[in-house]
């Protein structure tokens, strides 16, 4: 295939996808409808089913339809469509997209591979939201649990307080008291004490960056003791230690940084580990479903003939696959999905070409956020 055909093919290949993305969400959007927004604007039935565009005779767009659809916009896009002209161009945009739809259609690219696949994982995006939305709620995670992870993760929430200092390793006291009586030594500014670094240090593994040894506490064991007992005896940033003996010789230390302890209470970190609970419950529950369906398919791999598989290593000037849909099965690679949905959005590739301009897809709850990092 030429690379101008396989362009071509490539550029369909995003169109239809888009278009078959869009629709899911123009397809959401109509479904998704409460009858507490209908029955808010004292609307006949008769009045809604009103045909208000068609595209050719199988492509009908109703009042309701359209109305619908408006209304599953956000409270600041709806309110640029109540007037009349601006109804006519959102109407005008949903026709557009009809058509294109139906070209796609035409020249059939809902039959395309990609497009199948894009259709693939909106249908499994769907599916998962349906299965799991209710299945497994935030509020399911009771406090026992919450306090029973607390109990057995204390190094996640209770930090005991650590120091940070920078090392000049030499062999002997003359260049020790050469080095402390340098005026580079002082001072919080450590410019001054890492080119003393790398004029007198011995240790090779620290000198590099400057003698730091990093964030440590007291009960450490990745350093002598009696370094870090000096270390901690430093008060304030910038003090200097006396010359510390230690096998490899004697350690001239400055203190860079200290971290307080860290003490936090159950309630504090409650609502950080419901939701971590929370997503690991819905992430096994996934993984238990789709563990399930693949028990209950016919499935037959001939490992064996993955040897036969030859992968180009080389530089290609052919277009990368479209990125899979947010909220579908997003691949390790492109093309080999994994059963980790994502979070829902805007349909990947529509960017690239004009679609309906006022249609958004539904927003989706935020996902609870996993514990901060117990960091300081």
């Amino acid at each position: 295939m030429s690379r101008v055909r396989f362009g071509q093919r490539a550029g369909f290949m995003i169109l239809s996808g888009g278009l078959v993305a869009v629709g899911a969400v123009l397809h959401a959007a109509c479904e998704n409808v409460t009858a507490k927004s209908q029955a808010a604007t004292n609307q006949k039935s008769e009045e809604l089913g009103q045909v208000l565009a068609k595209v050719d005779d199988d492509v009908v767009i109703t009042v309701g339809d359209f109305q619908n659809q408006i209304n599953q916009q956000s409270p600041y896009v709806r309110a640029r469509y109540t007037s009349l002209e601006k109804k006519k161009e959102f109407l005008d945009n949903r026709i557009r997209f009809e058509v294109l739809a139906k070209e796609a259609k035409a020249r059939g690219l809902d039959k395309d591979e990609e497009v199948v696949r894009t259709m693939k994982q909106v249908m499994i995006q769907k599916l998962m939201k349906e299965q799991f939305d209710s299945a497994v709620k935030l509020e399911d995670v009771t406090d026992a649990e919450c306090k029973a992870y607390f109990d057995s993760h204390q190094d996640e929430f209770n930090k005991p307080e650590e120091v940070r200092v920078a090392d000049i390793l030499v062999k002997d006291e003359k260049t020790a008291k050469k080095v402390l009586g340098d005026a580079r030594i002082k001072g919080i500014d450590n410019a001054g004490f890492r080119s003393l670094v790398a004029e007198y240090s011995q240790d090779t593994a620290t000198k590099d960056r400057g003698g730091d040894l990093r964030y440590f506490d007291a009960g450490t064991k990745e350093l002598p003791a009696d370094i870090v007992k000096a270390s901690f005896a430093l008060q304030n940033v910038g003090d200097v230690s006396p010359p510390v003996r230690s096998t490899g010789g004697l350690h001239i230390l400055k203190l860079t940084g200290r971290r307080k302890a860290l003490v936090r209470t159950f309630d504090e970190v409650k609502p950080q580990i419901r939701n971590r609970l929370y997503r690991d419950k819905r992430q096994q529950a996934m993984e238990d479903f789709v563990k399930k369906l693949r028990e209950k398919a016919k499935i037959e791999v001939h490992e064996e003939r993955l040897a036969k598989v030859v992968v180009d290593s080389a530089g290609s000037s052919a277009p990368p696959l479209p990125p899979p849909l947010p909220g579908a099965f997003h691949p390790g690679a492109p093309g080999a999905p994994q059963a980790t949905p994502i979070q829902p959005g805007t349909p990947a590739g529509t960017q690239r070409i004009l679609l309906p301009s006022p249609v958004a897809a539904p927003a989706a709850p935020a996902a609870p956020s996993a514990p901060a990092p117990a960091g300081h």
